[in-house]
Parts: C-alpha cells; sequence; structure tokens
C-alpha cells in the first residue's frame, strides 16, 4: 500500500463501543473516505478546481491537514504549527501522494495527542477562537464534523472528475 491508498480496513464503530472508541472510529473512517476521494485521480484532476469557489480535491486535503494539527497539535497540545487563520496557502508543487501522506501524518500525530489525553473533559492549552480551550470531547465531535463536511465535498469533486461514487 502506498502512502496515497485508503487503508480500507475502517468500518463504522460498534453500537455499543464506548465514547473515545466511538468518536475516534468515526473520525478514522471519514479521514479514509477523504484519502479515498482523493487516490486513483490523475493530479491535473485532482488539483483543479471543481466549483466556482476555487475547491479542489488536494486542496481539501491540504486544508484538513492544516485543520488537524491547529486544533490537535497547536490548539489543544500548545505545540507550534502555522496557524490555519494564516492565509492558506495555495497547492504548490507537492503531488498528491506527498499531500496524502502528509494528510495521514498530521492524523497521526492527532491521534497520539488524542492518546495523551487520559479524560475527554480536559481541556487543551489553548484556542483557535475567540473562547476558553475546548475539551478534548468537543474537539474530537467539531473533527467528525469538518472532515465529514469536508468528504462530502470530495464526493461531489470527484463524482464531477470521474464519475466515482459512494466510498
Amino acid at each position: 500500500m502506498t502512502p496515497a491508498e485508503p487503508r480500507g480496513d475502517l468500518g463504522p464503530p460498534g453500537l455499543n463501543a464506548g465514547e473515545r472508541a466511538t468518536l475516534l472510529t468515526f473520525l478514522g473512517y471519514l479521514r479514509d473516505a477523504v484519502v479515498a476521494k482523493a487516490s486513483g485521480v490523475p493530479e491535473e484532476a485532482a488539483r483543479a478546481p471543481g466549483v466556482a469557489s476555487g475547491t479542489s480535491l488536494l486542496g481539501l486535503v491540504k486544508h484538513l491537514t492544516r485543520t488537524e494539527l491547529n486544533w490537535f497539535v497547536w490548539a489543544y497540545e500548545g505545540a507550534d504549527v502555522p496557524r490555519l487563520d494564516d492565509a492558506e496557502p495555495p497547492l504548490g508543487h507537492e503531488t498528491a501522494a506527498g499531500l496524502v501522506a502528509a494528510y495521514r501524518e498530521a492524523c497521526a500525530r492527532s491521534d497520539a495527542v488524542v492518546a495523551a489525553c487520559p479524560d475527554l473533559d480536559r481541556t487543551g492549552v489553548r484556542s483557535l477562537r475567540d473562547a476558553p480551550p475546548p475539551s478534548m470531547r468537543w474537539l474530537l465531535v467539531h473533527m467528525v464534523e469538518e472532515t465529514a463536511r469536508h468528504a462530502g465535498h470530495a464526493d461531489i469533486l470527484r463524482e464531477r472528475i470521474d464519475g466515482a461514487v459512494g466510498r
């Protein structure tokens, strides 16, 4: 498996899984859906804007990479990474495989931050919003929402590119 291929081993959690497992499994499932939509697409098509706003498959992957690092690493853990409120860098010469690999690395780093958190009620170091730092529970729910929204965008973009539908 190359870094650009989805793992394909993730499905929804069991109906009676614990809260942490449920949140992490749904988030992992959605992350994998984004990777699946960005995989197997010619580079030119993956970086081409698919809608008038300029959104592209690889632009979504790059945005989600920064979102993961901003919320889990910068805000929750307190480490320094480029802030999301800095201008979103345009797609440069990165390859699809490189962008997906960076996303996977950001997700792994995020997962390590979650694993180090003993209690979902524990708040992070700082916030990306004009509010107190959120709890890990809030952060996980927010990232499920954020990733699901962009996975839906990726579904539409991929269908426009080659007609592929479904996960």
